[in-house]
């Protein structure tokens, strides 16, 4: 990966000036020292361009809040209806770390009296990613070889100059269905205990739905994640210490009666900059190497925080703007008010009820459920990929533009043509049977295409491959699939009745 540089030239540190900190910049790796004065906004009209999830407007104030108390006199903390006002009433020069969004870096570079720094955050700069995807010529920008050159880079896992254990990945060994049990035999997560911070942001979402007519999506109800450094740090340790064992076994499993499984639940204080994703993978492995930790748990684990996280936010950049409106399938449905409402009720298959209200009632579901329950399912409805994208974006308390747009533009949707995923990820209820307990409380049978009991899941993934038949027959990974439809006895049967279906809720 060569060694660390800066962006566009701009300087990598100034600690002489006060860093202003958006709210996914709230670690001590976005300061220069730990004197350095702070600023930190709160723009009061955020919460008006758009519904947000109710959980997520509660944890990203509450983080920012909660980083301003623990600054003290250190941190000017500014509450106006904008940026560019709050940075008025600053009223000294600032510097601050490039922000994460395309919007968000036009607006800081127009700024007078702003210096911006390189992006940081993440395991390697986004200029070292640049020199490593330009070499590569006319070869296929793949995760894999990323993965494998951060590790080798920051000697992650390895042996002298060999993988631990002789392999890079154990993505085979971590692909079990659920268990028989309805749970997994695994202590809880760490919770937080909320505090007076929690209850005034609680108090002012309130007022702000009360008073000043902004509507948020989702429920309201006690805060699940870190938005201090202590706190995730805490739950960095708690997932360590009892739960990373089991992580890997059960990562691809969906249970109904356990949303939170074995996973970590570290995406949202990672994405608000509390954790720096290399300490986070460097603990992993030591305590993986101390305590005997099951290879493949701790592997996969350090694969999901330095392999495709940091391969997702470097791809965001890489690949441009205009990335998120690419639609190499044509998808033009607009997503239906039940879903875009997060009206679970209004579901009754089994699985995609299950996890629409996990998504209405915590802002958060597991990577599984997002690709392959909602993901698919938007994927065989033909929804409009940006659109999904920022609806996954409002509603999921990790969800920001560079998380979301790569990932369900290009991977969930296949809408990039096949640049980050060699195949679509549409699968029909036999995958959601095989990988979760949903469907034997389900109404609709997996096994079965056409009628009342068909399964929408199932009678959707033909009918996509039908509808995409042409633009896919060149992929050889789909040869098979697409095959089975000409094995097909009752295809015109199938097609017509997702035709019927439209836009209804299953």
């Amino acid at each position: 990966m060569g060694t660390d540089v800066v962006v566009e030239d701009l300087p990598e540190r100034s600690p002489g000036t006060r860093r202003w900190l958006f709210a996914d910049q709230l670690g001590p790796h976005f300061l220069d020292g730990p004197h350095q004065p702070v600023l930190l906004l709160e723009s009061t009209d955020v919460f008006t361009r758009g519904r947000f999830h109710r959980r997520k407007a509660h944890l990203v104030l509450s983080a920012l809040r909660h980083r301003a108390a623990e600054l003290g006199e250190q941190a000017l903390y500014v509450r106006a209806p904008t940026y560019r006002e709050g940075l008025g009433e600053c009223g000294e020069p600032v510097s601050v770390c490039d922000p994460t969004s395309y919007p968000a870096r036009r607006f800081v570079r127009r700024l007078e009296g702003v210096q911006v720094l390189a992006s940081r955050g993440f395991v390697v700069s986004e200029r070292q990613f640049r020199t490593w995807a330009d070499a590569r010529g006319q070869r296929r920008l793949l995760m894999e070889d990323f993965y494998r050159d951060v590790r080798r880079h920051h000697r992650l896992l390895m042996d002298g100059e060999r993988p631990v254990g002789g392999a890079w990945n154990y993505d085979h060994d971590n692909r079990s269905g659920p268990p028989k049990q309805a749970a997994l035999d695994v202590d809880e997560p760490w919770w937080p205990v909320e505090d007076d911070i929690d209850a005034q942001v609680r108090e002012d979402l309130d007022r702000m739905e009360r008073d000043d007519g902004v509507e948020f999506t989702g429920r309201d109800g006690p805060r699940r994640f870190a938005v201090t450094r202590r706190e995730a740090l805490a739950a960095l340790r708690r997932f360590l210490e009892r739960r990373l064992e089991q992580f890997g076994t059960y990562e691809d499993a969906m249970l109904a009666g356990d949303r939170w499984m074995s996973h970590s639940l570290l995406s949202a204080p990672q994405n608000l900059g509390l954790l720096d994703p290399l300490e986070v993978a460097r603990r992993a492995e030591e305590h993986g190497r101390a305590n005997g930790v099951r290879l493949a748990s701790v592997e996969g684990f350090v694969r999901q925080v330095v392999g495709w996280r940091s391969w997702t936010w470097h791809l965001y950049w890489y690949l441009g703007e205009g990335y998120e409106q690419r639609n190499a399938l044509g998808a033009t449905t607009p997503i239906p008010g039940w879903f875009g409402d997060l009206d679970a009720d209004a579901v009754e298959a089994a699985c995609l009820r299950h996890v629409l209200a996990e998504v209405r009632d915590e802002g958060w579901t597991h990577h599984v459920p997002r690709l392959m329950v909602l993901g698919n399912w938007g994927l065989q409805r033909g929804y409009r990929p940006a659109e999904l994208a920022d609806w996954f974006w409002r509603n999921f308390v990790d969800g920001y533009d560079w998380v979301m747009t790569t990932n369900v533009v290009g991977m969930s949707q296949h809408a990039d043509g096949g640049l980050l995923a060699t195949k679509p990820y549409a699968a029909g209820g036999a995958y959601v049977d095989r990988m979760s307990d949903f469907c034997g409380s389900c109404r609709y049978d997996p096994k079965v295409r056409v009628g009342e009991d068909a399964c929408p899941f199932t009678a959707g993934y033909w009918n996509f491959l039908a509808r995409h038949r042409e633009q896919l027959a060149g992929n050889h990974r789909m040869a098979q699939a697409l095959r089975g439809l000409d094995r097909l006895r009752d295809l015109e049967g199938v097609l017509h009745q997702e035709a019927e279906r439209g836009a209804e809720a299953p």
